[in-house]
Protein backbone atom coordinates (compact mmCIF):
# COMPACT_ATOMS: atom_id res chain seq x y z
CA UNK A 1 0.00 0.00 0.00
CA UNK A 2 1.09 3.41 -1.00
CA UNK A 3 1.62 5.90 1.70
CA UNK A 4 -0.44 8.36 0.49
CA UNK A 5 -3.23 5.41 0.39
CA UNK A 6 -2.77 4.59 3.77
CA UNK A 7 -5.26 5.48 6.52
CA UNK A 8 -4.06 7.61 10.17
CA UNK A 9 -4.46 4.37 11.77
CA UNK A 10 -2.37 2.51 8.88
CA UNK A 11 0.30 4.99 9.50
CA UNK A 12 0.43 4.90 12.82
CA UNK A 13 0.53 0.75 12.68
CA UNK A 14 3.33 1.10 10.38
CA UNK A 15 5.23 3.26 12.17
CA UNK A 16 5.07 1.17 15.55
CA UNK A 17 6.43 -1.66 14.16
CA UNK A 18 8.87 0.19 13.23
CA UNK A 19 9.69 1.96 16.30
CA UNK A 20 10.08 -1.35 18.74
CA UNK A 21 13.85 -2.02 17.43
CA UNK A 22 14.88 1.17 18.29
CA UNK A 23 13.06 1.50 21.53
CA UNK A 24 15.43 -1.52 23.03
CA UNK A 25 18.31 1.28 22.62
CA UNK A 26 16.62 4.66 22.45
CA UNK A 27 13.42 4.42 24.50
CA UNK A 28 10.43 6.03 23.66
CA UNK A 29 12.41 8.71 22.35
CA UNK A 30 12.53 11.54 19.58
CA UNK A 31 15.87 9.64 18.47
CA UNK A 32 13.59 6.48 17.94
CA UNK A 33 10.51 8.13 16.32
CA UNK A 34 12.71 10.13 13.71
CA UNK A 35 14.59 6.98 12.86
CA UNK A 36 10.95 4.78 12.71
CA UNK A 37 9.70 7.71 10.44
CA UNK A 38 12.93 7.26 8.16
CA UNK A 39 12.94 3.02 8.22
CA UNK A 40 8.78 3.26 7.65
CA UNK A 41 9.40 5.09 4.45
CA UNK A 42 6.38 7.62 6.22
CA UNK A 43 8.22 10.35 6.32
CA UNK A 44 8.52 12.95 9.52
CA UNK A 45 6.16 15.22 8.06
CA UNK A 46 3.70 12.81 8.03
CA UNK A 47 4.46 10.75 10.84
CA UNK A 48 4.52 14.25 12.95
CA UNK A 49 0.98 14.82 11.72
CA UNK A 50 -0.31 11.11 12.69
CA UNK A 51 1.72 11.32 16.01
CA UNK A 52 1.89 15.09 17.26
CA UNK A 53 3.77 13.46 20.39
CA UNK A 54 5.97 11.61 18.37
CA UNK A 55 7.29 8.55 20.49
CA UNK A 56 4.57 9.03 23.43
CA UNK A 57 1.76 8.63 21.43
CA UNK A 58 3.41 5.76 19.71
CA UNK A 59 4.42 3.75 22.88
CA UNK A 60 0.28 4.78 24.08
CA UNK A 61 -0.76 2.92 20.79
CA UNK A 62 1.80 0.01 22.00
CA UNK A 63 -0.05 -0.26 25.31
CA UNK A 64 -4.07 0.05 23.29
CA UNK A 65 -2.65 -2.90 21.03
CA UNK A 66 -1.96 -5.21 23.77
CA UNK A 67 -5.22 -3.75 25.45
CA UNK A 68 -7.28 -4.81 22.51
CA UNK A 69 -5.79 -8.24 21.55
CA UNK A 70 -6.30 -9.04 25.51
CA UNK A 71 -10.18 -8.62 25.20
CA UNK A 72 -10.40 -10.44 22.33
CA UNK A 73 -8.50 -13.48 23.84
CA UNK A 74 -10.65 -12.89 27.17
CA UNK A 75 -13.65 -13.49 24.97
CA UNK A 76 -12.89 -16.52 22.95
CA UNK A 77 -11.79 -18.39 26.11
CA UNK A 78 -14.47 -20.10 27.87
CA UNK A 79 -14.56 -18.76 31.83
CA UNK A 80 -16.94 -20.23 33.02
CA UNK A 81 -15.17 -23.20 34.98
CA UNK A 82 -13.43 -20.37 37.25
CA UNK A 83 -14.04 -18.68 40.07
CA UNK A 84 -14.65 -14.62 39.36
CA UNK A 85 -10.80 -14.39 41.25
CA UNK A 86 -9.37 -16.83 39.27
CA UNK A 87 -11.17 -14.97 36.01
CA UNK A 88 -9.33 -11.65 37.15
CA UNK A 89 -6.25 -13.74 37.57
CA UNK A 90 -6.43 -14.84 34.09
CA UNK A 91 -7.13 -11.60 32.59
CA UNK A 92 -4.11 -10.07 34.78
CA UNK A 93 -1.78 -12.76 33.57
CA UNK A 94 -2.64 -12.66 29.99
CA UNK A 95 -2.50 -9.43 29.31
CA UNK A 96 0.98 -9.57 30.57
CA UNK A 97 2.04 -13.00 28.34
CA UNK A 98 0.77 -11.01 25.42
CA UNK A 99 3.59 -8.78 25.63
CA UNK A 100 6.21 -9.79 23.10
CA UNK A 101 8.85 -7.11 23.66
CA UNK A 102 9.19 -7.00 27.42
CA UNK A 103 11.90 -3.71 27.08
CA UNK A 104 9.45 -2.18 25.17
CA UNK A 105 7.03 -2.43 28.60
CA UNK A 106 9.84 -1.42 30.59
CA UNK A 107 10.87 1.63 28.61
CA UNK A 108 7.09 2.72 28.49
CA UNK A 109 7.23 2.45 32.42
CA UNK A 110 9.95 4.94 32.18
CA UNK A 111 8.47 7.11 30.17
CA UNK A 112 5.25 7.50 31.98
CA UNK A 113 6.99 8.10 35.34
CA UNK A 114 7.78 11.19 34.50
CA UNK A 115 5.96 13.97 35.62
CA UNK A 116 4.88 15.18 32.42
CA UNK A 117 3.90 11.81 31.05
CA UNK A 118 2.67 10.25 34.26
CA UNK A 119 -0.87 11.67 33.23
CA UNK A 120 -1.44 9.48 30.25
CA UNK A 121 0.79 6.50 32.20
CA UNK A 122 -2.51 6.55 34.49
CA UNK A 123 -5.48 6.81 31.96
CA UNK A 124 -3.62 3.77 30.20
CA UNK A 125 -3.41 2.14 33.40
CA UNK A 126 -7.31 3.14 34.56
CA UNK A 127 -8.12 1.93 30.71
CA UNK A 128 -6.70 -1.38 31.13
CA UNK A 129 -8.16 -2.32 34.43
CA UNK A 130 -11.56 -0.96 32.94
CA UNK A 131 -11.80 -3.26 29.88
CA UNK A 132 -10.47 -6.27 32.05
CA UNK A 133 -13.54 -6.15 33.95
CA UNK A 134 -15.98 -4.84 31.09
CA UNK A 135 -14.76 -8.16 29.81
CA UNK A 136 -15.10 -10.18 32.57
CA UNK A 137 -18.75 -8.64 32.44
CA UNK A 138 -19.07 -6.42 35.24
CA UNK A 139 -22.38 -4.64 35.54
CA UNK A 140 -21.66 -2.15 38.10
CA UNK A 141 -23.25 1.70 37.65
CA UNK A 142 -22.50 2.60 41.05
CA UNK A 143 -19.66 3.36 43.77
CA UNK A 144 -18.37 -0.35 43.37
CA UNK A 145 -17.52 0.70 39.53
CA UNK A 146 -14.83 2.86 41.05
CA UNK A 147 -13.73 0.59 43.79
CA UNK A 148 -13.50 -1.86 41.45
CA UNK A 149 -11.05 -0.57 39.26
CA UNK A 150 -8.86 1.35 41.86
CA UNK A 151 -8.58 -2.08 43.55
CA UNK A 152 -7.90 -3.78 40.66
CA UNK A 153 -5.08 -1.04 39.40
CA UNK A 154 -3.08 -1.81 42.35
CA UNK A 155 -2.95 -5.39 41.25
CA UNK A 156 -2.30 -4.88 38.04
CA UNK A 157 0.29 -2.29 38.60
CA UNK A 158 2.75 -3.85 41.20
CA UNK A 159 2.16 -7.09 39.21
CA UNK A 160 3.25 -5.48 36.45
CA UNK A 161 6.14 -4.01 38.39
CA UNK A 162 7.06 -7.79 39.82
CA UNK A 163 7.12 -8.93 36.54
CA UNK A 164 9.79 -6.95 34.83
CA UNK A 165 12.31 -7.95 37.13
CA UNK A 166 11.38 -11.42 37.33
CA UNK A 167 13.80 -13.59 35.80
CA UNK A 168 11.83 -17.18 36.64
CA UNK A 169 11.39 -19.80 34.28
CA UNK A 170 7.78 -18.74 32.86
CA UNK A 171 7.89 -15.72 35.35
CA UNK A 172 6.39 -17.88 37.74
CA UNK A 173 7.61 -16.20 40.73
CA UNK A 174 5.29 -13.10 39.24
CA UNK A 175 2.37 -15.34 38.86
CA UNK A 176 2.60 -16.65 42.59
CA UNK A 177 2.77 -12.98 43.68
CA UNK A 178 -0.34 -11.76 41.51
CA UNK A 179 -2.59 -14.72 43.50
CA UNK A 180 -1.06 -13.49 46.72
CA UNK A 181 -2.38 -9.88 45.84
CA UNK A 182 -5.38 -10.99 44.22
CA UNK A 183 -6.11 -13.65 47.96
CA UNK A 184 -4.88 -10.13 50.05
CA UNK A 185 -8.30 -8.12 48.23
CA UNK A 186 -10.32 -11.02 48.18
CA UNK A 187 -10.15 -10.95 52.55
CA UNK A 188 -10.91 -7.20 52.20
CA UNK A 189 -14.15 -7.76 50.56
CA UNK A 190 -14.72 -10.54 52.84
CA UNK A 191 -14.53 -8.05 56.07
CA UNK A 192 -16.66 -5.64 54.00
CA UNK A 193 -19.37 -7.75 53.82
CA UNK A 194 -19.68 -8.75 57.17
CA UNK A 195 -19.17 -5.32 57.95
CA UNK A 196 -22.18 -4.58 55.60
CA UNK A 197 -23.97 -7.42 57.02
CA UNK A 198 -23.59 -6.16 61.02
CA UNK A 199 -26.89 -5.25 62.61
CA UNK A 200 -25.58 -3.08 64.59
CA UNK A 201 -23.31 -1.26 62.32
CA UNK A 202 -26.05 -0.87 59.90
CA UNK A 203 -27.42 2.30 61.24
CA UNK A 204 -24.30 4.12 61.30
CA UNK A 205 -23.34 3.37 57.69
CA UNK A 206 -26.86 4.15 56.46
CA UNK A 207 -25.72 8.09 55.86
CA UNK A 208 -22.40 6.97 54.50
CA UNK A 209 -24.15 4.80 51.80
CA UNK A 210 -26.67 7.46 50.93
CA UNK A 211 -23.75 9.52 49.70
CA UNK A 212 -21.85 7.02 48.42
CA UNK A 213 -24.98 5.92 46.24
CA UNK A 214 -25.41 9.21 44.35
CA UNK A 215 -21.86 8.25 42.64
CA UNK A 216 -22.26 7.05 39.25
CA UNK A 217 -20.55 5.20 36.95
CA UNK A 218 -19.09 7.16 33.41
CA UNK A 219 -21.46 7.66 30.88
CA UNK A 220 -19.77 5.28 28.22
CA UNK A 221 -21.49 6.93 25.25
CA UNK A 222 -20.13 10.28 26.05
CA UNK A 223 -16.36 9.19 25.57
CA UNK A 224 -13.90 6.99 27.30
CA UNK A 225 -14.95 5.39 30.74
CA UNK A 226 -13.22 7.45 32.85
CA UNK A 227 -14.22 8.96 36.40
CA UNK A 228 -17.78 9.66 36.18
CA UNK A 229 -20.06 12.20 38.12
CA UNK A 230 -22.83 12.66 41.00
CA UNK A 231 -26.32 11.25 39.84
CA UNK A 232 -29.28 12.47 41.50
CA UNK A 233 -30.50 11.41 44.94
CA UNK A 234 -33.11 8.67 45.03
Amino acid sequence: MQVSEMSHADVKTRLLEAILPHVAFDGWSDPAFRAAAADSGIGTELARAVCPRGAVDLALAFHAAGDAEMVRRLKADDLSAMRFRDRIAHAVRLRLELVEDKEAVRRGATLFALPNHAPDGARALWATVDRIWTALGDGSDDINWYTKRATLTGVYSTTLLYWLGDDSAGHQRTWRFLDRRIDEVMQIEAVKKKVNDNALLRPLLAGPKWALGLVKAPNRAAGPAMPGSLGDPR
